[in-house]
């Protein structure tokens, strides 16, 4: 690990730094990114030192940022992200932001970023993420009706390749299932799982749920002859994919 794995614009805006220092920054950056979904932790410490040393450097504080918000310290994450959005201008990651205000016991700040000129100018995938932070943030006031209708929108009907397309679905499917109606979440999981080959979301399972199959691990040594007559059972060789919020 040397810090030549970063991409060429993270290298490019570290060359303002003394050599000797940028090259530190990039380490932390490369260990915070490969650290990042397994030990958010460790990877926060690791961007927090970037930052130190690079305060200075939008993208620095970006990663900083973003791995604050992997480990649950939405304060940090709120700040760093403000930075960076001071330094470069850009508003790409309100979403993030909005959500660290979900995670601080703040929605009704959720929405009003959502609500803002800067997340009326975001790009497609980014509005949708708004979208869903939104939504969440209505549930957390328990104006389960509201996030439904916050997800209403023709992105729903989006034949578009892309990741955010199963994520909003499955949103609206579980807006849907909290809201009590059952048959119409139904049909948004199945959308949800149809537009998610990469296994973003465990639509699949949520379907398998309200359809009554219960799902068995076999190598856990369970006894299927334990489980209620009239279950159907599904051996599952490998973990299922880990749900995204």
């Amino acid at each position: 690990m040397t810090g030549h794995e970063l991409d060429r614009d993270v290298r490019a805006a570290l060359r303002s730094l003394a050599a000797l220092n940028a090259e530190t920054v990039a380490r932390h950056l490369v260990m915070a990114g490969r650290l990042l979904d397994t030990d958010p932790n460790t990877a926060y410490q690791h961007a927090m030192a970037a930052a130190q040393r690079a305060g200075r450097v939008a993208l620095v504080r970006e990663a900083a940022g973003l791995a604050a918000y992997a480990a649950g310290e939405f304060e940090v994450a709120l700040r760093e992200l403000r930075a960076a959005a001071r330094m470069s201008g850009q508003h790409d990651l309100l979403p993030v932001m909005a959500d660290c205000e979900r995670g601080l016991g703040r929605p009704e700040r959720a929405i009003a970023l959502a609500a803002s000129p800067e997340a009326a100018r975001l790009d497609r995938a980014a509005q949708v993420e708004m979208r869903i932070v939104a939504a969440g943030a209505r549930r957390d006031l328990g104006q389960v009706e509201a996030a439904v209708v916050t997800l209403q929108c023709r992105e729903l009907s989006s034949a578009a390749d892309a990741e955010w397309v199963a994520r909003l679905r499955y949103a609206y499917a579980d807006a849907l299932l909290a809201a009590g109606r059952r048959s119409e979440a139904i049909t948004w999981f199945e959308r949800a799982a149809q537009a998610d080959a990469e296994g973003l979301t465990d639509a699949d399972e949520r379907l398998a749920e309200l359809s009554g199959v219960v799902f068995v691990d076999l190598e856990s040594g369970e006894d299927v002859a334990d489980l209620e007559a009239g279950e159907d059972v599904a051996d599952l060789d490998k973990p299922g994919p880990d749900e995204q919020s």
